[in-house]
């Protein structure tokens, strides 16, 4: 008989595939997003994205406790306030007193094990919604980058451990890179996100922080999803600008952006698996159409199997505990 490759003698018992399993998602590769709303005593389930809250300062340290007894100890802050909190220039995104601010001081005083990763942008905080200023309909860039240096340095006062940038304006790396280091911040990273696609998997992240824009949309400062190589132009500057991890976001349509990344670039690569992939998943699970499990799971080793080596994920604590299994 002819002979041919046996591929399935690897398979055949669990053991087997465990020994020779390519990419793993651990507990250290996952960060948990957390949404800090103005006011007390809450803590309010975010309908398009179940079992995800929005908490009240005050509410925090039950969370944070959840968090570190299931292992996860690196979280994501945004920022939620009241209409009559916001203002034109975003002014609660930089204010000693804002929301996020007050919670990174909390989770310092409470939690001080933690990685707290801030949200740098100002959409949260405007009344027309934009990441920037706006003049005569006009996202403005480079007036922008002065208020997002004044938050990042705020929130690095606060205790934020990484600086995340979201909002894509250009030169918003070096901008904010000169400014933590004119501050004495100089030990402080950047997570850029360096990739970020004007996409419609936001949705539910826009309901929970209340950020929606109310005209026109972000495609003249997000990226076209039809576009890699210009992928490769964002992150490129992005790492001579001097930012320390770089970030892909959406993720699941998305992946060979990210593995593009990864063969170009030796910086720490996150993905941002977002509201909307998470969404998805949920309503199905409900449906009883899908093994939640089994499809989150595959998802987020599918996401490291190109490349990421962390996650921003609102799975991670159900992770956590299918982990722990």
């Amino acid at each position: 008989m002819q002979s041919f490759i046996r591929h399935r003698r690897l398979r055949r018992k669990a053991f087997l595939r465990a020994m020779v399993r390519e990419n793993h998602v651990q507990l250290e590769d996952l960060i948990y997003p957390l949404f800090v709303m103005e006011g007390e005593n809450i803590r309010q389930e975010i309908p398009s994205m179940p079992g995800v809250y929005q908490l009240s300062v005050d509410r925090l340290p039950e969370e944070l406790e959840e968090l570190k007894a299931l292992g996860i100890l690196s979280v994501i802050l945004f920022g939620v306030v009241h209409d009559e909190h916001k203002d034109d220039v975003g002014s609660q995104a930089y204010s000693e007193d804002g929301i996020v601010q007050q919670a990174l001081r909390t989770i310092k005083a409470t939690y001080p094990e933690f990685v707290t990763i801030a949200d740098n942008c100002l959409c949260e905080y405007t009344s027309h919604g934009h990441c920037g200023l706006v003049r005569d309909g006009e996202i403005l860039n480079d007036e922008t980058l002065e208020l997002l240096v004044k938050a990042a340095i705020e929130q690095a006062r606060a205790g934020a451990d990484i600086i995340a940038p979201s909002n894509m304006m250009d030169g918003f790396v070096t901008a904010i890179r000169h400014g933590l280091d004119e501050a004495g911040f100089k030990h402080i990273p950047i997570m850029a996100y360096s990739v970020k696609y004007a996409s419609y998997f936001y949705g539910p992240f826009r309901e929970a922080a209340h950020s929606a824009p109310s005209f026109g949309d972000r495609r003249t400062y997000q990226m076209d999803p039809a576009n890699v190589r210009e992928a490769l132009r964002e992150a490129s500057s992005d790492v001579l600008e001097g930012a320390d991890f770089l970030m892909v976001k959406p993720g699941l349509a998305y992946l060979d952006v990210l593995a593009k990344l990864r063969e170009t670039f030796p910086l720490p690569l996150v993905v941002y698996n977002v509201s909307g992939e998470y969404a998805m998943i949920k309503a199905a699970k409900e449906r009883g159409w899908i093994d939640e499990k089994g499809i989150v799971l595959e998802l987020l080793t599918g996401m490291k199997r190109a490349g990421a080596d962390l996650i921003i994920t609102y799975h991670a604590k159900d992770v956590a505990r299918w982990l722990a299994e």
